[in-house]
């Protein structure tokens, strides 16, 4: 894990909770307290209401793939290894979209709207990816492609 060799997070007061929550294993977003919209990326205001206020609360970590690219090309030269690689964006459950990649099937499998759920990548001590798989039987629920 030391020798991480891709872009990491800057660690900040307003985003640590989610990243710590990634460590354990879970997926927490904030949850507006005041009107319980539930947002994404992290920010200091809701951005339907404007509130502050809000909780951290751990999602289910499903969802399904709204859209996504593979790249054939590392545009950074921590990626080099995994071209080419998927990168997409998963509607989650609860509502917000987060990108990251779909692991543990080749590129040419993934569909948009396929059932996703979250995994979690260790990438150094303090930093851990959340990234998705196919739910299983999500590849069965189409078909044979």
């Amino acid at each position: 894990m030391t020798d991480y060799a891709k872009p990491l997070p800057t660690l900040t007061d307003e985003n640590r909770p989610f990243w710590d929550a990634c460590r354990a294993g879970r997926l927490d977003l904030q949850r507006c307290t005041a009107c319980g919209h539930v947002r994404y990326p992290i920010s200091r205001f809701c951005p339907r209401c404007l509130s502050e206020d809000h909780a951290w609360t751990t999602m289910s970590g499903r969802g399904t793939v709204f859209s996504y690219v593979v790249f054939h090309r590392a545009y950074h030269p921590g990626f080099k290894e995994d071209v080419p690689y998927n990168v997409a964006l998963v509607q989650l459950e609860e509502g917000p979209r987060m990108y990251s990649n779909i692991v543990g099937t080749a590129n040419d499998q993934v569909r948009i709207g396929d059932a996703v759920e979250v995994v979690f990548e260790p990438a150094t001590p303090e930093v851990t990816i959340p990234k998705f798989r196919l739910r299983d039987g999500a590849a069965a629920d189409r078909g044979a492609d």
